[in-house]
């Protein structure tokens, strides 16, 4: 990655009409005599991108009237495509971004280097100059992902990267257990911030709902996001619900699949391939709620969540990268948020917008009286599985998976791309601003709020 003061930015294409109904775009295109400025993401980012059920739980969970919460769908979309162009642009110095405000009309970045200020402050963002870089904090949360390994972790059970406050925070019921953490990891501890939590996470289980899946006609869990391997479609859960070679019903009782991938403790992923009477749809809780991408939502971003237990539920993103604890071993990779969720939401979905974010992990607390939870974000679990996400932009059909070049260069729908990643397509070379399976619809050149041509 380039750093800021040597680094131009690149031109972005005009967005395709496919583009507008996926509602995806850039606020960075550059206006030419003869290129028309491709549209904001605020400027085409259409109100009923969202879905109902989803706008209604934003209401109810965040305090918004119902043009607030498409304001900020709208602010949040915006807001990630500046964070992943600024941090393209200051390299190895950036230390993170977030949103906050009622409306996430407020986009902070943060930078180790006061040079990139203005920088930061001419795209609109507010800019937070700090200590240590994202690098260095996730460096620090890697090193206690392998101490927790080999030590027990169950009274320090939750560690992330938080970069609002440029440390990497141990949540623990004994805070003893976390300095005893930090020592065994070798992180310094100007790095680092405990905080007391009362509650141990928990996986949720077994507990009646409305759409939902039995696994081995007995324990109950929540259909994450329909997807597809080749022409054979299933669905996207969380590991802790069943092993490979579980049985699954649908709600209905009915037979409807097995376990071929599961991954829990470490990572908490796994899919269910379904037999030939279920169909793969982009829809999430059989309501109006449809999937049009992955699109990686940014820490503070709103985000909602449905399960077979409680259904809807809203609030927002609070860490990335999360490590956390539960009697079975310690997951990673996870994402902290304020949404609640209760036994047999598990593996539910996680939505913002109308991008997928990933499915229900675990948590504390209730839908009673409020609590966390935890999701593992969707991306990587397609990409562990070779799965494509089923959505209403064109993906999650037949065989239109990742790999090999495609005419317009390496870029490839149905393959997974993170931030930073660089590919090819139509003669230009372009890297990639935010997380995302790509789909047909979404070539970097249409999508300048994924991809920056270099």
């Amino acid at each position: 990655m380039l750093h800021l003061h040597t680094r131009a930015v690149g031109a972005a294409a005009a967005a395709s009409a496919a583009l507008l109904i996926a509602g995806l775009t850039s606020s960075a295109s550059a206006k030419t005599a003869d290129v028309p400025a491709a549209p904001s993401a605020a400027q085409t980012l259409r109100a009923d991108a969202a879905p109902a059920a989803v706008l209604n739980a934003m209401q109810r969970d965040l305090g918004l009237t119902r043009g607030q919460a498409e304001r900020r769908l709208v602010n949040e979309a915006e807001a990630g495509a500046t964070a992943g162009s600024l941090q393209l642009k200051l390299g190895s110095d950036f230390a993170g971004a977030w949103v906050n405000g009622a409306d996430s009309a407020t986009l902070t970045v943060a930078t180790t280097d006061a040079r990139d200020v203005s920088a930061i402050e001419a795209r609109g963002a507010k800019a937070k100059v700090v200590g240590h870089t994202l690098a260095q904090l996730d460096a620090a949360k890697a090193r206690l992902d392998r101490a927790a390994a080999k030590t027990n972790a169950k009274d320090a059970p939750v560690w992330y990267v938080d970069v609002r406050t440029n440390t990497v925070v141990i949540e623990a019921v004994r805070p003893a257990a976390a300095r005893s953490l930090l020592s065994a990891a070798g992180v310094d501890a100007s790095l680092a911030q405990v905080k007391t939590r009362t509650e141990r996470p928990r996986t949720f289980y077994d507990l009646r709902g409305g759409d939902a899946y039995y696994i081995n006609n007995s324990g109950r869990c929540s259909i994450g996001f329909p997807v597809t391997k080749g022409t054979q479609q299933g669905f996207a859960t969380a590991g802790h619900c069943g092993g490979v070679g579980s049985s699954t019903s649908g709600s209905n009782r009915v037979a409807q699949g097995t376990f071929q991938g599961s991954t829990f403790p470490g990572r908490d992923i796994a899919w269910v391939a379904t037999n030939s009477n279920w169909t793969a749809t982009p829809y999430v809780n059989g309501s109006s709620a449809q999937v049009a991408g992955s699109t990686q939502a940014a820490v503070g971003a709103s985000i909602c969540r449905s399960g077979s237990t409680t259904g809807w539920h809203c609030g927002t993103i609070q860490q990335h990268n999360t490590s956390v604890t539960y009697q079975e071993g310690t997951v990673s990779g996870v994402t902290r948020t304020t949404v609640c969720a209760e036994p047999g939401d598990s593996g539910g979905s996680y939505i913002s917008g109308s991008q997928a974010q990933g499915v229900t992990s675990g948590g504390s607390g209730d839908c009673r009286s409020g609590g966390e939870t935890f999701y593992q974000p969707i991306n990587p679990l397609l990409q562990a599985y070779g799965l494509t996400l089923k959505t209403t932009g064109g993906g999650g059909g037949g065989d239109n998976g990742g790999g090999g070049e495609q005419p317009g260069g390496t870029w490839a729908a149905g393959t997974v791309y993170k931030a930073g990643d660089t590919v090819t397509y139509g003669g230009s070379t372009y890297r990639c601003l935010q997380g995302h399976q790509a789909i047909t619809g979404w070539e970097p050149s249409n999508v300048p709020a994924l991809w920056q041509r270099v």
